[in-house]
């Protein structure tokens, strides 16, 4: 079976890093260490689970020698996140020998228990109070009241400077190539004025750039029927486009990740002109055959997602449009793949990722007819970047000469890496500053004049 490797995985989130300053442990203090993988809601369980861990007396181990006991937070989002994740629990296991497993693939515990049989505990996603009572049963609690507070923003495994926000969980979709709704449910909303109070959190924490993540963002609230709540002296909705509003008043950027292209995804648009958030649209379209689109069960089809994308830009120009796409999906014809690239090219997409399809056990797609071979998945990728890379390469160089806002992510010796309102972390692009960054540091929003560009990234200078 091929399975993609992980630079060619959509589900990936930032590495987890954890301040080695804040996690220093006192005498005596019992120590967890974390392996956080998968997707960036996979990150937001990992962060939860450390900062009740980190309230209950424990420290934070960066390393496993550190650690009296690691938790593994895994994917199973695909065949080869899964033989991603059973290695890294043997690594634990080598390493530490004491391991508590969660995350999607603790869904099937007999899977994991299956190739290592030594794990202290398997749990499934999102259940929190298990693995802390595998945690209590491991590595008993010594907590010092004195010491031993919430910290205001929580344990965070990004940079300070932005932060992944979760809205909901699950998610309603029965796409055919897709085991999350299986995995984690289905769509569950948190109430918005929740929602608003943990960004207000963050936001006076100091992140300047929040990241909204949940399996389908764009129907947050369609499960709460889209009550009402008292934020701040106003009614307002657990409805997107209402918490986008609020979400942009708190004077940080506002990025929306994993977009269903649904009709009142266009209310969202105005918002994004008047700068209340960042004109950053992540919507995964999959494919554009509607043959394709309609063995994949996806509730979308590429001619009116032209419309759509028309209107968008009409209303937004400087609209960024980031997707990701299957090719050799099984029954995907070189006439459908043709089509694929055609509407690539007329949809003009900023930023685009890809993976070859592959089997998850227990998808329906598994046992679709006519399932594509290795080797025209392959070739069709090949085409598929290639195409893309020059969409990218042309759209950057068109922004060579302008003035744009960036946000600074990293300063070293040789320049501060930053990205600009079209650029999400590590998974698109980014603006280097080679000359007069040194005052730089990771957090700052500054205004640069582009003045090179290359296929992914652009390079500029401070504009005073």
């Amino acid at each position: 079976m091929s399975q993609n490797p992980p630079e060619l995985r959509p589900d990936l989130a930032p590495r987890a890093r954890i301040d080695i300053a804040e996690s220093a442990p006192r005498p005596h203090q019992p120590r967890i260490g974390m392996v956080s993988l998968g997707c960036p809601k996979a990150l937001v369980d990992s962060e939860r689970i450390l900062t009740r861990l980190r309230a209950e007396g424990y420290a934070i181990s960066p390393d496993y020698a550190g650690a009296e006991a690691v938790i593994v937070n895994t994917c199973g989002f695909l065949d080869s996140a899964k033989a991603e994740s059973l290695e890294a629990i043997g690594e634990a296991l080598t390493e530490n020998g004491r391991v508590i497993v969660t995350g999607c693939l603790g869904a099937e515990p007999e899977y994991i228990t299956g190739r290592h049989p030594n794990v202290l505990a398997v749990t499934g996603p999102h259940q929190y109070e298990q693995v802390l009572d595998a945690v209590h049963r491991a590595v008993p609690p010594a907590p010092d009241p004195f010491v031993d507070l919430l910290p205001a923003r929580g344990v965070n495994l990004t940079p300070r400077h932005y932060s992944y926000l979760k809205i909901s969980e699950g998610c309603n979709h029965k796409c055919r190539f897709c085991i999350i709704p299986d995995m984690r449910g289905r769509l569950v909303s948190r109430p918005v004025n929740a929602v608003l109070r943990e960004a207000e959190r963050l936001v006076d924490a100091g992140v300047k750039e929040l990241l909204v993540i949940s399996q389908d963002t764009s129907a947050y609230g369609l499960d709460r029927r889209h009550d009402r709540h008292e934020w701040q002296g106003r009614d307002v909705r657990s409805h997107i486009t209402d918490l986008a509003r609020e979400m942009g008043s708190l004077g940080a950027w506002v990025r929306l990740h994993y977009v269903y292209p649904y009709p009142h995804v266009r209310d969202l648009i105005p918002l994004m002109a008047e700068g209340l958030v960042l004109p950053y649209l992540d919507i995964p379209f999959q494919h554009a055959h509607p043959d394709t689109l309609k063995r994949m069960a996806r509730p979308a089809a590429g001619s009116k997602t032209l419309d759509e994308i028309a209107a968008w830009r009409a209303s937004c120009p400087d609209i960024a449009l980031r997707s990701t796409f299957i090719v050799g999906y099984p029954g995907e014809t070189e006439a459908e793949f043709q089509t694929l690239l055609d509407w690539l090219d007329e949809a003009q997409l900023d930023r685009v990722g890809c993976f070859q399809y592959e089997n998850v056990a227990g998808a329906r797609s598994n046992d679709l007819p006519d399932h594509v071979p290795a080797e025209i998945k392959q070739e069709r990728w090949d085409r598929f970047m290639e195409k893309a890379q020059a969409i990218s390469e042309a759209k950057l160089a068109a922004k060579v000469g302008r003035r744009i806002e960036v946000i600074v992510d990293e300063v070293d010796a040789d320049a501060a890496t930053c990205r600009t309102k079209a650029d999400a972390p590590e998974i698109d692009g980014n603006l280097f500053i080679d000359e007069g960054f040194q005052d730089l540091s990771p957090g700052d929003i500054v205004t640069v004049e582009v003045d090179e560009a290359g296929e992914y990234d652009l390079w500029g200078r401070l504009v005073s």
